[in-house]
């Protein structure tokens, strides 16, 4: 009795079971892959616009060296780093003891030559009245005209030294050569100078933006590429010079609104190098997680799945560069509309 009582039990589970199975089989079957949605973009190469970094400095088109043009001692000096000067602005002096002496030397050369010149005359003046009286011959009245003109000729001679010596004191003064700021001006005054020796430096033009670049950069910057400066701003190429030193060339950029103050700051720059092929996407189809960069690729059996890639920032507003992770013909899946971002 028991025995047929688990028999029909048994039959009973397993009948109930059958449909079941039934049933979750046929779910199963009836699953398919979900459609991506959201805008769709089949990665191809454009052109963008190719940046190098380079190393620049705020400079002026040029600098002007204030230079002692006499020996002597460096009196005055009445300016320092960082002041404004004028062209023209006397700035200093410099005195030499000896010219002094040459100058009192030649003064009283010329007093002689004067005293001479005065007999010389009185000379010429009694030998002229004697010739008309038929006492000298005209031999005589030649000799003397040309010992007053000596005379007169050495005066000119010792005036003109004397005017010399005074003119090489005038160099003493130190000028500015030009209207700037005094970069350096490190020669203490009562310091002994020679003629040529730098006693300020003064910037000259305008303020730049100057680039040192590598020379394999030559022919791809020329003037009006665009530079951006790190702190200053966007300008453009104004100059490239023909001349390279130590592999680097060198280049200025005009931008507007310098600081002046600060002559030889070292800044980061960008320089324009002309357009190259990039993978350039949407920022909205690149998610990030944990510090790494995802895209969603389209499946061939239209399903997707998401990759990770490398990218960098791109000239052109809304967009990135994919470096690496993705091929040109792969179609990224964009974030449906509507849809919460990751």
């Amino acid at each position: 009795m028991k025995r047929s009582f688990r028999l029909a039990v048994a039959a009973g589970t397993m009948a109930l079971a059958l449909p079941l199975a039934a049933c979750g089989g046929a779910e199963q079957t009836e699953q398919k892959p979900v459609a991506a949605s959201g805008p769709r973009l089949v990665l191809a190469p454009s052109d963008t616009v190719g940046w190098q970094e380079v190393s620049a400095e705020i400079a002026t088109v040029d600098q002007a060296q204030v230079l002692a043009r006499i020996p002597g001692i460096l009196t005055t000096l009445t300016v320092r780093e960082g002041d404004m000067v004028s062209k023209g602005q006397p700035i200093g002096r410099i005195v030499d003891n000896q010219l002094g002496y040459q100058a009192g030397a030649f003064g009283a050369q010329a007093a002689a030559a004067q005293a001479q010149a005065a007999q010389a005359q009185a000379e010429l003046g009694r030998v002229r009245f004697l010739y008309q009286k038929g006492v000298y011959a005209k031999a005589r009245l030649d000799q003397a005209e040309a010992a007053a003109a000596a005379a007169n000729a050495q005066i000119r001679a010792a005036r003109a030294q004397q005017a010399a010596v005074g003119a090489v004191a005038g160099q003493g003064a130190v000028i500015a050569p030009t209207s700037g700021r005094v970069l350096r001006a490190d020669v203490p005054a009562g310091s002994p100078v020679s003629p040529g020796m730098a006693i300020a430096v003064i910037t000259a033009g305008p303020t730049i933006v100057r680039l040192e670049m590598p020379e394999s950069l030559a022919d791809k910057v020329h003037a009006g590429s665009r530079v951006t400066a790190t702190g200053l701003g966007t300008g453009r190429v104004i100059k490239l010079y023909p001349s390279i030193t130590a592999g680097k060339i060198t280049v200025d950029v005009d931008m507007p609104g310098i600081d002046s103050r600060l002559i030889g700051r070292r800044v980061a720059a960008k320089v324009e190098t002309g357009t190259r092929k990039a993978l350039l996407v949407p920022v909205a189809m690149v998610t990030n997680r944990f510090g790494i960069d995802y895209v969603t690729l389209l499946g061939k059996d239209g399903g997707t799945i998401e990759v990770p890639v490398q990218i960098s920032a791109s000239s052109e507003p809304g967009k990135v560069e994919i470096l690496s992770g993705a091929n040109p013909g792969d179609t990224l899946v964009g974030p449906s509309t509507g849809a919460p971002g990751k």
